[in-house]
This record gives structure tokens, sequence and C-alpha cells, in this order.
């Protein structure tokens, strides 16, 4: 029986897992795209607790489970108790007697760690306003396709300081990489709410030019993030200056890759000739959320021995 472990924040894993999980996708990955079954996951449910909407997370985790051989359960928020009042403490034993994982998308990261507190089973965090692992796990992997290990490599991120970007502060203290933040001001990173222990992976620059020089991967997110809206036009205005272009493109090494974790909005927070550029590697990066979640629920289930 595999001990009982959760995926809520990027880490809650080691570096020696993460090495595990990424060969593991890239084994589960050549199955899949040779037409070839693998089942490790037969007979089990996922059940996916959606409290903001989503597009890559559902279809990923949803599709994903099929493939292993399991089955996937919806249920938004909206529609079960949990939207009526019910405590999230009294839904968790609740539903984690009637499946083996559940996938909880929402606002509040501690709401993912209550339930997760009272679960039977494992918790994968599907994004909250704090954190998005399973987003930066593609990313990490789609980065080693293209260009081998992120050790000791330096990511620039350009933009909001969301929750995808204190994904990858954690991930590069995890992963011992750098990663260089240029935010508009009021924008700063937050240490504490990032869950930084330290402030020696990454750097913040005023200057977003200065941030991609010389960088391996560029990165960005949309300006406004889910349950910012009322703030658009103000960030539009804020941001303006934060636009990843051709010629910021340029700063960075010739081979860096871009990337966005999608929806992307061209001509705001990335220019529509880098979206499509040769540098971009954004459709690898949509794609891969498949299969790294996939060699993630493996591992929650099975840990590492798994059956294929």
């Amino acid at each position: 029986m595999t001990a009982l472990r959760h995926y809520l924040q990027f880490r809650d894993l080691t570096r020696e897992e993460y090495a595990h999980l990424f060969e593991r996708t890239r084994w589960i990955k050549d199955r899949f795209k040779r037409y070839e079954r693998y089942w490790p996951l037969e007979d089990r449910t996922l059940v996916m607790i959606f409290e903001k909407q989503s597009t890559r997370t559902r279809l990923s985790f949803e599709a994903g489970m099929h493939q292993l051989g399991g089955a996937a359960i919806y249920l938004n928020t909206r529609d079960s108790q949990l939207g009526r009042g019910e405590p999230v403490e009294d839904a968790a034993q609740v539903i984690s007697r009637m499946c083996d994982l559940v996938m909880i998308r929402t606002y509040e990261q501690e709401v993912l760690e209550r339930f997760s507190r009272h679960s039977r089973v494992p918790v994968i965090n599907g994004l909250t306003n704090e954190y998005h692992p399973c987003q930066i796990l593609a990313d990490i992997h789609t980065f080693i396709e293209h260009r081998g290990d992120i050790r000791g490599k330096t990511v620039a991120w350009i933009g909001d300081s969301n929750n995808v970007c204190n994904t990858w502060l954690q991930a590069a203290e995890v992963l011992d990489f750098n990663v260089h933040v240029s935010t508009p001001p009021g924008y700063e990173v937050e240490p504490e709410r990032a869950g930084l222990y330290g402030t020696s992976h990454y750097e913040e620059f005023a200057d977003p030019m200065d941030a991609a020089r010389d960088a391996d991967l560029v990165t960005t997110d949309v300006w406004t993030s889910m349950g910012f809206e009322a703030e658009n036009e103000e960030r539009k205005r804020d941001f303006e200056d934060w636009q990843v272009d051709a010629e910021m493109l340029r700063a960075a090494k010739k081979e860096a890759l871009f990337m966005h974790c999608l929806p992307a909005h061209r001509g705001e927070e990335v220019a529509a000739d880098v979206m499509e550029g040769p540098n971009s590697v954004v459709w690898d990066e949509a794609e891969n959320r498949l299969h790294t979640q996939k060699a993630l629920m493996e591992f929650l289930i099975h840990g590492r021995q798994a059956p294929g």
C-alpha cells in the first residue's frame, strides 16, 4: 500500500521524485504516441472538483484518467452541496470514500489544504490563487524535451507575480535553477505568499529587458488572472511595457524557448509573432499537461512501483 501523498504545491515532491516523474512522463507519452494501451489505473476513479472555469485542466485530467484505464467524474461546486455551504471537511470525508484520487481547481489554497487534511485519498492542486504546480510540471518537462536538464538554467518571468510565477519560484528552489522576475511596480513577488524559503534562486528586475537578457526560457501569463477581472483596465495600463515581443526575445539566448500557460491574449502580454514564432513551444507545453499529469496520478496511486 502506497503511503498517502498529496500534490498541493510544487515543493511537495523532492528533486529525485521529479526525476522519476519526468522519466515516467517520457515513457507514458511514448506509449501513447505508439497507440499502445497502458492501464495502471484500471478500475480507479478520479473526482474533479471545479470552482474556477477550465479548458486544459479538465480536458487533460479527464482524458488522462481514461487513457490510464480509469474513470473521471466532473463536479462543479455550483451543482454540488459544496456550493450550498457544506463544510469542506465533510465533503472531503464523503468524496474520498467514493474515489481513488481528487483534483480540485479553486480560489483559495486554504480550501485545498482543509480538504486534503480530511481526505483518505491523494488530492491534487488543479490551480489555486497561490499556486499552479501541474502547469509548471508540464512546463519543465517541455523544457527537458527541447533543451535537456533545467538545472543551472535561467528562466525569465515577465508580467504578474501570480500563481504560475509563484510556482516557478518554488520549482527553482527544488530543481536548482534561476528565475529572473520582472513585474510592474506594485505587482512584485511576495515571498511568503509564494512559499519561498530563501531568495538565492530568483532575482527581481525593474526593466523586463534586463530580466530576459541571456535567459534560456522566457515565459509569461495573462495580465489579469481569474478573480481579478475588475482590475482589467488598470492592469492593461500598468503592464503595457511588459509585453514579450521580438525585441525582448532577442535579449535572451538565441536558442531560448518561449512558453505561455494559455489562454493567451496576443497583443497584450505576448506579441503574435512571438506566440507563433520558432522559439515558441506553447502547443507542446499544452499537450504535456496530459502526459505529466498521467505520470503524477500514477505516482500518487502506485508510488515508484508502477505496473508498467
